[in-house]
């Protein structure tokens, strides 16, 4: 027991947290377990809430909602969050503020100009109902989880995202507002397109090949060595090799070339990251299109389970786990397996109204918080 709670120590993770004016929370502070942290009570009464506000002050935006607004509470003008955050390095102090002009985030007390000075100081993995999205959903939904994943472990990824998205910005607005063509202004934006283009697939590419790696052998014990998981990187320029960025820019920068008077045509850029998409196959079969729910939520749970393991390769540390209504929806093996998969091994947060189908699949005692219109009490 003592090996484990050392290893605790030094694992990312949340030691408290306070809300205020968030969403039905007026003002509430936290201080949470290392291990298993359980949000106990009927719906609608705050337990996802308090579950997308350790989201939020991750990754600054919610998955539930694209408005920030909707994150404040009605009659309020501004909501604040802030979390102590305890790392191998030592202790760092996150806040953000929500305005209906904006956010501002601070890190050890210092605002931040940009995101990626603040993106990474708390990596965190969600597994929601809605992740069957990932599978069933549009290729939109499968790049904001690419983009989203990335941003946390990478800030590079980050950078070529954001100089990918500028330019072409700049691009289709130019190809929307002209008649006519300057071909040597467009050759110019599109060789800094294919440059940054190339990271953004260099990146997504080796990420889903690693993540695949690592969630086909979570999947077969899950599945009962019947199935076999794989994932495919679907970009929407075709790439003959990925053995350099300069190899992958090349080939991005033909096919801008190529389809340009199509682009002209359409009047925006119908080529690039912006356009990918990947899938989830089973023993070689698309279950996007083929497969039941329950093969697609087996799925996503092995690429969720897979993460925690590819974020501790990429930074170092585990991230926090945030299990949003999602035990119940599993067969008790399957919990146990889970369960076996994290304790432990990461800081968990998982929202329930029952704990009748998790006391037995629990090794160590969790941390219960009973949650009852937007107030919390912990208990042991």
């Amino acid at each position: 027991m003592t090996g484990v709670l050392l290893f605790l120590k030094v694992i990312m993770k949340i030691k408290s947290l306070t809300l205020e004016n968030y969403r039905n929370y007026e003002t509430q502070t936290l201080k949470f377990s290392p291990s298993i942290n359980i949000f106990l009570g009927n719906n609608a009464q705050g337990k996802t809430n308090l579950l997308e506000s350790i989201y939020v002050l991750a990754l600054t935006k919610s998955h539930r909602t694209h408005v920030d607004q909707e994150l404040v509470q009605w009659d309020k003008k501004m909501a604040h969050l802030k979390g102590l955050i305890e790392k191998e390095t030592g202790q760092v102090p996150l806040e953000m503020t929500l305005t209906r002009a904006g956010k501002t985030t601070k890190v050890n007390h210092l605002t931040q100009a940009r995101l990626s000075q603040y993106l990474g100081h708390l990596n965190v993995i969600l597994f929601a109902p809605e992740d069957l999205n990932l599978v069933k959903g549009s290729p939109s939904v499968r790049r904001r989880f690419c983009d989203m994943e990335l941003g946390q472990m990478s800030p590079h990824y980050l950078h070529a995202l954001t100089q990918y998205q500028k330019v072409l910005k700049q691009r289709n607005k130019y190809l929307k507002q002209q008649q006519t063509y300057d071909e040597v202004y467009v050759d110019v934006l599109d060789e800094q397109l294919a440059q940054f283009a190339a990271q953004v697939m260099m990146f997504r590419h080796k990420f889903i090949v690693q993540l695949q790696e690592l969630a086909q052998a979570i999947h077969q014990p899950l599945s009962s060595k019947k199935e076999t998981l794989s994932l495919r990187y679907l970009p929407n320029i075709a790439v003959k090799t990925w053995t350099s960025v300069a190899a992958v820019q090349k080939e991005i920068k033909k096919a801008l070339v190529k389809n340009r008077s199509r682009d002209y045509m359409h009047k925006t850029t119908m080529q690039g990251p912006a356009r990918d998409d990947f899938a989830f196959y089973i023993n070689g079969q698309n279950i996007q299109k083929f497969g039941s729910q329950g093969q697609q939520r087996l799925a996503v749970l092995s690429v969720k389970l897979a993460e925690i393991d590819l974020v501790k390769a990429k930074t170092g540390e585990y991230p926090v786990l945030l299990l949003d209504d999602v035990m119940s929806e599993l067969d008790n093996r399957r919990q146990m397996m889970l369960m076996k998969h994290i304790e432990h091994k990461v800081q968990t947060f998982i929202t329930t109204t029952t704990l009748a189908h998790l006391k037995n699949n629990m090794q160590v005692t969790p941390t219960i918080f009973y949650v009852q219109n937007g107030h919390v009490v912990s208990k042991k």
